[in-house]
């Protein structure tokens, strides 16, 4: 039997961020989805990086122990990352998700960490093949929530692992899996996914026959939801080879690189080998126009000076008037921020106009920075948006909640006794004030990482 892959690899920065820190690289053995974290210009070093590093297994796919090989290229990414942190301050917690699978003779090795997903259409069903690496998650996992709760709790995108400067030791899911001809793989950043259900996913991966068409519709799906976050999307059939109609093409084996891993192809963290070369192909040049020394240009004829200043004005005019709409817009919106020291809820835009602020803060809450969880805190330093004054304060108080679960036991045993010297009722494991038993194995208490609060769909947002 002799597989090969026809792909397709798609990204979209969405409709609200800025830029894109999504990475994808669709190769004839390799496919990978990298979601980018940790400020402006981290995330999409972070996934640049890890596409970099693997994409060298599209090229030389090892012959045998497949999973070993794709974990440790991993691992080699996350240190290079751990170094461009250390040598670059200001790349200080960058990290990436990753969900990658390296195909050789006939198998299929999973690499996955974080949040970005694959699914795998096979036999007229789909299902999500990774676990997401969340908060709610695991919730889920311990019955303490439900699929549909879930769906709709404002701490969906809290990380509890990913790759990158957030943690030094992580630990991956790695599986290996057979490749049957037929299969149709997705691969997607949570842009994708957060927004698009399961249900419709599925029937779009049934509509469209061909790679490219189905991953565009995707990326249309995620858009028309809103398209608060970055979308990065890879589709990919297992065919045989021996069944292709005669006088058919085979597919390609050019790889197809797209998000930051694409843009950043001519700087040290961008691809080389297959990666650089795909980026050659698909990056387009500049065309120049015919030139023909035989026409010179003649001195045009001098015209009224009066038509071009009206034209000049109604231009200012209607610039001025674009503008003070944008502002006007730009003052309804909110987000969640730090003034270095406390979270800071702000109205206005993230972004400022050259020297001109698009925001001043509203309300500087009790929460200090320094106790929140690292990549919380790192989210709330990149700024999170919210789609009204409402949604704001929902948001702070779901990072109180994290404050308060990321308290030692200690400490909240030692404000306790503080608060109530003296327990009435005798029972040790009552917490003063509750009749509620504390529970010291609460994995509330586990969360040490940072959080990406995705919001709803309809409501938009910018980071």
């Amino acid at each position: 039997m002799s597989i090969a892959l026809r792909y397709a690899a798609r990204s979209d920065v969405g409709l609200v961020r800025s830029n894109n820190q999504d990475s994808g690289y669709a190769g004839s053995h390799l496919l990978v989805v990298a979601d980018g974290m940790g400020g402006h210009a981290g995330g999409d070093v972070a996934s640049s990086v890890a596409i970099g590093h693997l994409s060298g297994l599209d090229a030389d796919t090892p012959a045998s122990d497949i999973v070993a090989s794709l974990e440790e290229t991993v691992l080699e990414a996350n240190q290079e990352i751990l170094r461009r942190a250390r040598d670059e301050p200001q790349l200080a917690g960058l990290g990436t998700t990753i969900t990658a699978l390296l195909r050789a003779e006939g198998k299929f090795a999973l690499a996955h960490i974080g949040d970005s997903r694959a699914y795998l259409l096979r036999e007229d069903e789909t299902t999500q093949v990774t676990k997401d690496h969340t908060f709610v998650q695991r919730l889920q996992d311990e019955g303490r929530l439900t699929e549909e709760e879930a769906e709709r709790h404002p701490q969906r995108s809290v990380l509890m692992r990913v790759l990158g400067d957030v943690d030094a030791d992580p630990e991956l899911d790695l599986s290996l899996r057979p490749a049957h001809a037929g299969d149709r793989w997705m691969l997607c950043s949570d842009g994708l996914s957060g927004l698009v259900s399961l249900s419709t996913i599925d029937a779009t991966l049934k509509e469209f026959e061909d790679p490219g068409e189905c991953a565009d519709a995707l990326v249309q799906l995620a858009l028309k939801g809103g398209g608060p976050d970055n979308i990065t999307c890879i589709v990919a059939d297992v065919v045989e080879l021996d069944d292709l109609p005669r006088g058919a093409d085979a597919p390609s084996t050019t790889p197809q690189i797209v998000g930051s891993a694409a843009r950043n192809r001519h700087q040290p963290t961008a691809a080389s080998g297959p990666a650089a070369k795909a980026a050659a192909l698909t990056r387009d040049e500049p065309e120049i126009p015919f030139e023909d020394d035989d026409f010179a240009e003649e001195e045009p004829p001098r015209r009224a000076i009066w038509p071009a200043l009206v034209a000049i004005a109604l231009l200012i005019a209607l610039i001025g008037g674009a503008l003070w709409a944008g502002y006007a817009w730009s003052q309804r919106q909110y987000f969640v921020g730090s003034d270095g020291t406390s979270v800071v809820i702000y109205r206005g835009l993230s972004q400022d106009l050259g020297p001109i602020p698009m925001s001043s803060p509203v309300e500087t809450t009790d929460i200090a920075i320094d106790s929140l969880p690292d990549v919380t805190r790192q989210q709330v330093e990149s700024t999170i948006p919210a789609s009204s004054r409402e949604d704001a304060d929902a948001i702070v108080e779901r990072l109180e909640q994290v404050v308060i679960v990321t308290i030692p036991p200690a400490a909240v045993e030692e404000e306790a006794a503080e608060a109530e010297p003296s327990n009435p009722a005798g029972d040790p494991t009552s917490v003063p004030g509750t009749d509620t038993p504390a529970d010291p194995a609460d994995p509330a208490e586990e969360v040490t990482e940072g959080t990406r609060t995705l919001p709803e769909p309809t409501s938009g947002e910018a980071t």
